[in-house]
């Protein structure tokens, strides 16, 4: 008897194991903690359609109508957005706005998924009447196409690639020397504080 109930038991948890995918479930807060935002993804990888300034425009906009500072937009933050930009939505077309995107489900936007609705509307692939299409137009961030998207060949495509490339090279070198110059400056000022420090001491 005491076997058959042993028996029980062990098929009892195979079956809970079965329900839940196996070991599976343990693991799945782990993985949800992992989900995309801001820090877990490059977004200058992921999103080579855009340049650096596109894409710190975008983090700009985003951050700003973050009040919550979780590094998400929920509803009530995405309703404020569109107040602000002149084009206020329902309840449900604020839902329908998120559910566009809304990659991993969780009902708010991340960065990544943020950056979607640039690179949707860059495409062409938004309603002209949706949510999405307004935010993206009424943003004052220009999504015009730079990328491969555009091109009508496979070698204009290539080139276009090639391009994209040296810009963003280029981008990351006038970043580099702008910081240059303002610590130059910053030394300069130093230096000429020392000397007038100097001109004043007995």
């Amino acid at each position: 008897m005491a076997s058959d109930d042993e028996l029980a038991s062990r098929l009892n948890r195979r079956l809970r194991m079965e329900d839940n995918g196996g070991d599976a479930v343990p693991e799945q807060p782990r993985r949800r903690e992992q989900s995309p935002c801001m820090r877990v993804f490059n977004p200058y990888t992921e999103f080579k359609e855009f340049s650096r300034k596109q894409i710190k425009d975008m983090e700009k906009m985003f951050r700003q109508f973050d009040a919550g500072h979780d590094g998400f937009i929920d509803l009530m933050e995405l309703k404020l957005m569109m107040e602000k930009l002149g084009a206020p939505q329902t309840h449900l077309g604020l839902k329908n706005m998120i559910k566009e995107v809304d990659e991993d489900f969780d009902g708010k936007l991340s960065f990544r998924e943020f950056l979607l609705i640039f690179r949707k509307a860059a495409a062409g692939e938004l309603e002209e009447d949706s949510g999405l299409h307004a935010l993206a137009r009424l943003s004052e961030i220009d999504v015009s196409i730079e990328g491969v998207k555009g091109a009508k060949s496979f070698f204009e495509a290539k080139v276009q690639a090639i391009n994209h490339g040296s810009r963003f090279e280029q981008e990351i070198k006038a970043e580099q020397e702008e910081k240059k110059r303002q610590a130059e400056k910053k030394e300069q000022r130093k230096a000429a504080f020392k000397d007038l420090q100097s001109a004043f001491k007995p």
